[in-house]
């Protein structure tokens, strides 16, 4: 699964109409997310294969765990998607390229890259500037090169650390990098997505770029709020219950 078209193009990415979404739909926004570390690879196992009974667009899980994603998924339609520099963004730009690459080798097909947090809020833009123009270009050499689906890179701001120029900043350099999203939060941090960050984040990026909620999504009036705002994919552990009760929602 991943956000081009036939043709190899980027999809829209402006923001949702929760109005006439359909159970179908709203699987195709959502990422079904297990990043806990005390998790066994037999709750991994059992989280795969969850997600390929209700066909989310991707689960996010740990890099160690995507070639066993993509074996369990192979012949279905959900992707595999892993964060990189997870979950402070500490690591050196060749690192978080290293990462990224070799997660997509092994399997997977979108990319969310946390931002280097301390850079950022001690106003080191030029780092994280490096960061972002790094992957974004090494994934594009990747696409080329096996001339491959594009493939969705995302940057995680992990808003709860920042002011609003920050954030702003954030996805200033994420747009003008060719990012395809960006992202909340990783949902370790002190809190999670909030209206007010997502249309902040709307606002700076258009509707030629995505934005991805995550962080204490739990329930369907949570995600519809972030997907009003103008979140155009969400980021869940709790996928399979956000999608329940949008179904009893709207029976």
């Amino acid at each position: 699964m991943n956000d081009s078209t036939d043709d190899g193009t980027r999809e829209d990415y402006g923001p949702v109409d929760t109005g006439s979404l359909t159970t179908t739909t709203l699987l195709q926004l959502i990422d079904f997310t297990l990043l806990k570390p005390e998790k066994t690879i037999d709750d991994f196992t059992a989280f795969i294969a969850m997600a390929r009974k209700w066909g989310f667009r991707n689960v996010f899980l740990p890099p160690c765990y995507v070639p066993l994603a993509d074996g369990m998924l192979g012949a279905s339609e959900v992707g595999v998607g892993v964060p990189v520099s997870f979950p402070y963004g500490y690591a050196a730009p060749e690192v978080k390229v290293a990462e990224a690459l070799l997660a997509l080798d092994e399997g997977a097909c979108e990319i969310d890259m946390v931002m280097n947090i301390s850079a950022a809020v001690s106003g080191e833009w030029d780092i994280v500037e490096e960061d972002i123009i790094a992957v974004t270009s090494g994934v594009r050499d990747w696409e080329r090169l096996r001339v491959a689906p594009h493939v969705p890179v995302k940057l995680i701001l992990e808003t709860p650390y920042l002011n609003e120029k920050q954030k702003k900043e954030a996805c200033r350099l994420a747009k003008e990098a060719g990012m395809d999203y960006v992202k909340t939060a990783t949902g370790l941090g002190p809190s999670g997505a909030t209206v007010e960050d997502v249309k902040l984040m709307r606002k700076v990026v258009g509707n030629g770029m995505g934005v991805k909620a995550a962080g204490g999504i739990r329930t369907w009036s949570d995600a519809k709020a972030m997907l009003d705002a103008g979140a155009n994919r969400i980021g869940t552990s709790a996928a399979p219950e956000i999608t329940e009760d949008f179904i009893r929602a709207n029976s």
